[in-house]
């Protein structure tokens, strides 16, 4: 199975940072954002990614891609521990690249990587959403994939207030802990029109079958493809596997977002032996005096 991790958009939420660095090469800690995809999925057992990546995004090719002079330097200086952590992006997987060209939707997106992907079954991954390494998703996305033929999405309950935010599922139980038959899809539903509380995050298995669909699907919200549109389809038709969502409990850092982001930041460091230790007492204090 391959990959595919859309990262063709301008970031604007995130200006004037975004205005020469792609949202994706934010750094969460010490790591760009996007590593923590590619790393995720690499996890799963993906070994072959595709990223889909606009104007201006020369920076994610760059970051896995070997940088001799700089590992040259820190061998010289026998820094081991750097250099590891340097060298491994560019030892991840076997990265490709395509443009996406104009930015229409994230079901455009996923439709560019048709070529590289063929007729195979593809994961897609949102670089907005981090999933804690501590809890994986991706491994039962695809086994659930495999058993049912099926459409996956990856679904998490938020606050009916914050759910406009999101695509909404409408959804049946069926057999299987946390698995749920998906019968429609609303993307970011208006104040109370949402079909549940249960919100579509950034992790898809899908079927080659797919890229027929957003080939025809015309321009939805915002006049943009969307990938909602294209899994609303498959989960009405009688004579296909469907769509079927997996609950996830664990936990999931939105980087798309700047008080989510710096939240992301802070979670993940205190949990690191390196960092945790000396953050965890400075962040009392800091609390404390508010």
């Amino acid at each position: 199975m391959k990959a595919v991790i859309p990262a063709a958009g301008l970031g604007t939420r995130f200006l004037p940072a975004t205005k020469a660095m792609p949202k994706e090469m934010l750094p969460v800690v010490d790591k760009p954002a996007i590593q923590y995809v590619v790393e995720e999925a690499v996890s799963a057992g993906i070994d072959d990614i595709l990223v889909i990546i606009g104007r201006n995004k020369n920076a994610i090719s760059d970051h896995f891609d070997a940088v001799p002079e700089l590992e040259g330097r820190l061998a010289q200086k026998g820094d081991r521990g750097r250099l590891e952590r340097v060298m491994r992006s560019s030892d991840l997987a076997d990265i490709h690249f395509v443009r996406q060209g104009e930015p229409k939707g994230l079901g455009h997106a996923v439709l560019r990587a048709r070529t590289h992907v063929g007729d195979s079954s593809f994961a897609v991954l949102l670089g907005d959403d981090l999933i804690d390494e501590r809890d994986p998703l991706l491994p039962e996305m695809i086994a659930m994939h495999e058993r049912t033929g099926a459409a996956v999405v990856a679904l998490m309950e938020v606050d009916s207030a914050s759910i406009h935010q999101y695509g909404a599922a409408a959804v049946e139980p069926v057999d299987g802990d946390g698995v749920l038959k998906v019968t429609g899809l609303v993307e970011k539903p208006a104040p109370g029109e949402a079909p549940s509380n249960l919100a579509v995050i950034g992790r898809y298995v899908l079927p080659a079958s797919v890229f027929g669909v957003l080939e025809r699907t015309p321009p939805g919200r915002g006049g943009e493809i969307q990938l909602t549109d294209a899994l609303q389809e498959l989960a009405a038709d009688p004579s296909g596997p469907g769509v079927v969502g997996v609950v996830f409990g664990g936990r999931r850092y939105d980087t798309g977002d700047r008080v989510d982001y710096i939240k992301a930041i802070v979670q993940l460091a205190v949990d690191r032996a390196d960092l945790g230790a000396e953050l965890r007492p400075w962040l009392k204090q800091f609390a404390e005096g508010l």
